[in-house]
């Protein structure tokens, strides 16, 4: 019986080669058309691909893929693609599953014996490079996760995240202002709280990034992954993980916008930044609120964009 599954296509025995090879074209837009309406391989026409997949194997400790999310969440990769001995793609790894594991397994101990196999998210994400800007947000709303795959001409799969979508922002043409969008409630935590009380906060509202109370500093998923990490690299006096005060976090500055700009012009904020987040007033923007805001009828693309030349 063949095996049509995602995973099937990622996959040929005997070594990380795929079966199917993408061939990219050299396209533009000729056309003003909305910007939900757009292919990836029209969105991006020559660099598609370039974003190359992240692998851990499937029975490595969950204190690896720590060490690994710390430096790549927030970014183009954003998500760790989880492999088994055959080298065949079976899960995907991020902030959500190893934090989540934290908060229910806060010990050091844990952090050593837990595989990663045991904790990822299974199956692959794949998409094509036909797939549309629409379909391909609809999926990530469904999913709540901003990231998928996509096979690429090296014989291997890329990545496409949230980060990604910020470029298509820059390029938009629109009405759309900051104070026009959907405002989101802004939700804060103190330097005394807790790791466990910011983890509550940040799995009860949805969020992977929280604003210091009366300031532009923010604590993220990728900001504590990272200090934990080094937690369990070089303080090996802590043990229990959730009692840590946030005065121990190292946090990140956000930018505070105090005029009220056009949707391209807050990407274009955004897509500079390591750590996009923005704060206007009363709400914040992040590269999720820019794949909401792509799905809107008032943006479109002018004709002649490639967006990645």
């Amino acid at each position: 019986m063949p095996d049509d599954s995602p995973e099937s296509k990622l996959y040929k025995k005997g070594g990380p080669f795929f079966s199917e090879v993408i061939e990219r074209g050299d396209m533009t837009i000729s056309k003003n058309m909305k910007a939900y309406e757009l292919t990836l391989e029209e969105l991006f026409p020559r660099k598609l691909t370039d974003t190359v997949c992240i692998n851990i194997h499937d029975v490595r400790e969950v204190w690896v893929a720590t060490l690994m999310c710390a430096e790549y969440l927030d970014s183009f990769v954003d998500s760790i693609i989880v492999r088994d001995d055959d080298f065949k793609p079976i899960g995907i790894v991020g902030g959500f599953e190893l934090l989540d594991h934290l908060r229910e397994n806060p010990t050091r101990d844990y952090q050593y014996r837990t595989r990663v196999g045991e904790i990822m998210l299974k199956g692959v994400p794949l998409i094509e490079k036909k797939t549309k800007l629409r379909d391909l947000m609809e999926i990530w709303k469904n999913s709540r996760r901003a990231f998928s795959i996509i096979l690429n001409e090296f014989g291997d799969c890329s990545t496409i995240s949230a980060r990604r979508m910020i470029e298509v922002g820059t390029k938009c043409q629109t009405s759309i202002s900051i104070s026009s969008m959907p405002k989101k409630k802004i939700v804060t935590f103190r330097r005394d709280d807790s790791l466990g009380e910011i983890l509550d906060l940040m799995y009860e509202n949805k969020m992977r990034k929280l604003l210091l109370e009366e300031s532009n500093q923010f604590i993220s998923d990728r900001l504590i992954l990272g200090e934990i990490s080094k937690m369990l690299r070089f303080q090996t006096d802590i043990d229990h993980f959730l009692d840590i005060s946030a005065n121990q976090f190292r946090l990140e500055n956000a930018e505070a916008i105090t005029e009220d700009l056009k949707f391209n012009q807050i990407c274009s904020i955004m897509e500079r930044m390591d750590h996009p987040f923005v704060v206007y007033k009363d709400t914040v923007f992040t590269p999720w609120d820019v794949c909401l805001t792509l799905l809107s009828e008032d943006l479109t693309m002018p004709p002649e964009v490639a967006l990645d030349t």
